[in-house]
């Protein structure tokens, strides 16, 4: 068996988890939601072994979809692209703090914030500086 590995992105021009479910409905109303991408992961059997694409609203990782499968898709320019495809259910996170990034990154598993239990999703993050924080000294 494979270990997973999993993907990290930030949300952009998404200020809430709020934004990123809006969004994936007017565009995705039917079958799973896809995030296309330049570059094709190198670790693709790891995440396809059960890895997630993180997101990252306003500095700090709020919710994730599991990735469902990675598709070639060409763009109206002609060139080769990643089509990250997820699972509709998105589920938030515990708030963890991450600086802004180009692209995506990879994120072991040891490393990614817990999932919220049922019922908390709706809850508010902590302030960003407080994360920021508690992040410094070790309490993520």
């Amino acid at each position: 068996m494979t270990d997973h590995i999993n993907l990290v992105k930030l949300c952009v021009g998404a200020d809430a988890v709020e934004d990123l479910l809006a969004w994936q409905k007017a565009r995705f109303a039917e079958g799973n939601p896809v995030h296309v991408t330049r570059m094709w992961p190198r670790r693709a059997e790891e995440i396809l072994a059960g890895g997630s694409l993180y997101w990252v609203f306003k500095g700090a990782v709020l919710a994730r979809q599991r990735i469902v499968a990675l598709e070639p898709r060409t763009g109206a320019d002609g060139i080769a692209r990643c089509a990250i495809v997820m699972d509709p259910e998105v589920i938030r996170t515990e708030p963890m703090p991450k600086r802004p990034f180009q692209g995506w990154r990879y994120m072991a598993p040891a490393d990614s914030p817990r999932d919220l239990p049922k019922g908390r999703g709706r809850e508010e993050p902590l302030p960003r500086e407080l994360l920021q924080a508690l992040a410094e000294i070790g309490l993520r």
